[in-house]
């Protein structure tokens, strides 16, 4: 008898908490992507043997939302609006120079040391507030250059006293 990968122990154990159907697809790959960055193409294989979906389907869904990723993402996802509405709302562009430069990455771009993946993304919902990002689930709002530098830097901090900084 094969031994079981840890990947496939915890598909397993998410279908047994979401159920064997394709209603569980969504909350499944959800699941995945946060406890992994992103969706392998051996978990979406399994995941379809797993549901009983066809590996189009997981992957049509993989692809198709953009909070799931199927290529390797840093710790922390920065999704900054891109809306005409966030970028109205005050210091937009220097917010994203800002952004920018800290990084030193474009948009879609991962840092060296594996803890930023900067994307634009469509509205969030806080249109009065901006210009608005979000670092994985936690909301930033009313961007500036210092406080883009203050967040960063409060990410750094919480990684490096995590354990989870890689030498770019």
């Amino acid at each position: 008898m094969d031994a079981q990968s840890p990947l496939q122990s915890e598909i397993e154990q998410l279908v047994g908490i979401h159920g064997r159907d394709r209603m569980a697809l969504m909350p499944v790959l959800q699941e995945l992507n946060r406890s992994h960055s992103y969706l392998s193409e051996e978990a979406m294989v399994l995941v379809s043997k797993e549901l009983g979906v066809p590996r189009s389907d997981v992957y049509g869904v993989a692809t198709f939302y953009s909070f799931l990723s199927v290529k390797p993402r840093g710790k922390y996802v920065i999704r900054l609006c891109r809306t005409i509405s966030c970028a109205m709302m005050g210091k937009y562009h220097p917010a994203v120079a800002s952004l920018l430069g800290e990084l030193g990455i474009a948009f879609g771009e991962t840092t060296r040391d594996g803890l930023f993946t900067l994307e634009q993304t469509s509205c969030i919902g806080l249109c009065d507030q901006g210009p608005a990002m979000l670092v994985n689930d936690d909301v930033h709002v009313k961007l500036t250059e210092e406080s883009v530098r203050t967040i960063l830097g409060d990410y750094r901090r919480k990684a490096a006293s995590d354990g989870r900084v890689k030498s770019a």
